[in-house]
C-alpha cells in the first residue's frame, strides 16, 4: 500500500442545485461523506487541487485520509464521481467512511507484467489482448492492495490467463470467483494477428468464365 492521501475540505450548509453551481463557479466541488454510525456530512473541496490528485490511480482505490474544517481526519473511499459531460469539470464527488473491522468491496486495476517479453508477442508474432483492466474485490481495509499483478511473460500464442491466475495478496479475494468456477473469466490473451493468405505461384489459374471474356473484348 502506498502513503495515504490526504484531503482538505469544509462543510457546507448550503444545499440545491443553485447552491452547487455558486460553488462550482467559486472553483469548488461539492461533495458529501457518508456511512458508519455518523450521519452524512456534506462538504466541499477546491477543485483544482482534487482535480490534481484524480491524476494519480491511487485515489480511486486506496483509503484516503479526510479532514473536514477544524475536525479530526477520517478515513474514507470515493466511491462516486461525477463530471461535466464535456467540461474538464468535477462536478460532485461522494465519499465513504471506513470501519476498518469491516470487509468492502471495491474495485481494482490490473497491471499485466512482462509484456515486452511475452512469448506469443515476441517469440510468435501474436497480439496480448487485455479483456479485463479492473476487477472487483473484497478484504479488510488493511488489506486493500492499489492493484494487482499479472504476469504474461510466458503466454503464448493462443493461451490464456484467467483469474484464478492472479498471485493474490494475503487477505484479499476476487469477488467473482466466490460464486464459483464458472465466473473464473478470462483477463489476458495472445491471439493471432490478422494476416494476409499466402498466395502458392504454382497453384493452377482459376478458369476464365464468359464474363471475363467479354471484358476482355471490351
Amino acid at each position: 500500500m502506498s502513503d495515504q492521501i490526504e484531503l482538505t475540505a469544509e462543510p457546507r450548509s448550503d444545499m440545491g442545485k443553485g447552491a452547487s453551481r455558486r460553488l462550482r463557479k467559486a472553483g469548488l466541488v461539492p461533495a458529501i461523506i457518508y456511512g458508519g454510525d455518523t450521519d452524512p456530512v456534506s462538504i466541499n473541496l477546491n477543485h483544482n487541487d482534487f482535480s490534481n490528485l484524480l491524476e494519480n490511480e491511487s485515489t480511486y482505490t486506496q483509503i484516503l485520509s479526510m479532514k473536514v474544517g477544524k475536525s479530526k481526519k477520517e478515513e474514507v473511499l470515493l466511491r462516486d464521481l461525477q463530471r461535466h459531460p464535456y467540461k474538464q469539470l468535477i462536478m460532485h464527488a461522494d465519499f465513504l467512511r471506513i470501519d476498518q473491522k469491516k470487509v468492502i468491496h471495491v474495485t481494482v486495476p490490473i497491471h499485466c507484467l512482462n509484456e515486452e517479453t511475452c512469448h506469443g508477442v515476441k517469440v510468435e508474432g501474436g497480439l496480448l489482448n487485455h479483456l479485463q483492466s479492473e476487477i472487483e474485490i473484497m478484504c479488510l481495509p488493511k488489506n486493500l492492495p492499489e492493484y494487482l499483478e499479472l504476469d504474461v511473460a510466458e503466454l503464448k500464442l493462443g493461451d490464456s490467463l484467467h483469474l484464478s491466475d492472479i498471485k493474490m495478496p494475503e487477505g484479499v479475494e476476487i469477488v467473482a470467483l466466490t460464486h464459483g468456477e464458472d465466473h473464473d473469466t478470462g483477463v489476458a490473451a495472445v491471439h493471432k494477428t490478422r494476416e494476409v493468405a499466402d498466395v502458392d505461384p504454382e497453384a493452377p489459374e482459376a478458369p476464365e468464365t464468359e464474363g471475363d471474356q467479354a471484358a476482355t473484348e471490351e
